[in-house]
């Protein structure tokens, strides 16, 4: 398995996506688990692959580690394993759909994944929720999140609401405010990030100074996320190489 993350100039980023291999290959035992990045932060994708097929390796997995599938599925990973094919890579490579909703329903483990951070960032209860995003400028991408957003407000029972750091409107801070304004007194943060960083970072600055009354830590390492990359790799299915 071949994990592939965006990349950050943020070291926390790097050791986030580095305990998710460690998480999904205990509970994967007997097959490598390798992670790799898109920018800052080496190894790439092409490079891993190509180091798998120098060692005998025939078949691998790749796994995208992105929360919608926008610009760095649609084109970066892709161009990383025809990379890999130029390079002289002789390994067949199959791709799994993202860890947020591509086209279908938004799975269990990400909710679950979600829940767990509210918690343990606010064991006390909401009445309002902002689903923090990262952001992006494809439509279809947003939407996705506005759908972990409306399956995430139905099982807490309370309205829930999508910001972004960059990329689209709103910020969290006015999505903070506009639940307040609403009429909710509680309002938490749940940090739709895979990794820390600079724009989890803006996010908890700006919420907490509209109001919010806890922002939760990104999925990093969670059981419930090492389930859901697994689930990806179960489901692509096999001659489906690129």
């Amino acid at each position: 398995m071949v994990l592939v993350a965006h990349g950050s100039r943020d070291p926390r980023a790097a050791a986030a996506t580095r305990a998710l291999a460690r998480a999904v290959a205990a509970a994967r035992p007997g097959v490598p688990v390798l992670p790799s990045w898109l920018d800052h932060t080496d190894p790439g994708p092409a490079a891993v692959l190509g180091d798998l097929a120098a060692a005998g390796h025939r078949r691998a997995v790749l796994v995208p580690l992105l929360l919608t599938a926008a610009y760095h599925r649609k084109v970066d990973v892709p161009a990383a394993v025809a990379a890999a094919r130029r390079d002289g890579a002789d390994i067949e490579v199959r791709v799994t759909d993202v860890l947020g909703p591509a086209d279908g329903a938004v799975d269990s483990r990400l909710l679950a994944g979600l829940r767990r951070r509210l918690a343990e960032a606010e064991p006390g209860g909401v009445d309002g929720v902002v689903l923090a995003a990262a952001g992006t400028r494809d439509p279809r991408a947003r939407g996705s999140v506005g759908r972990v957003a409306a399956a995430l407000g139905a099982e807490l029972g309370v309205p829930c609401r999508v910001s972004y750091a960059s990329a689209a409107p709103p910020g969290a801070g006015v999505a903070v405010s506009r639940l307040r304004a609403a009429g909710a007194r509680r309002v938490a943060v749940a940090a739709y990030f895979l990794a820390p960083g600079l724009f989890h970072d803006a996010v908890r600055s700006t919420a907490e100074r509209a109001g919010a009354v806890a922002v939760a830590e990104p999925l990093t390492d969670l059981p419930e996320l090492a389930d859901l990359v697994l689930r990806r790799v179960d489901a692509v299915p096999v001659g489906s190489a690129v």
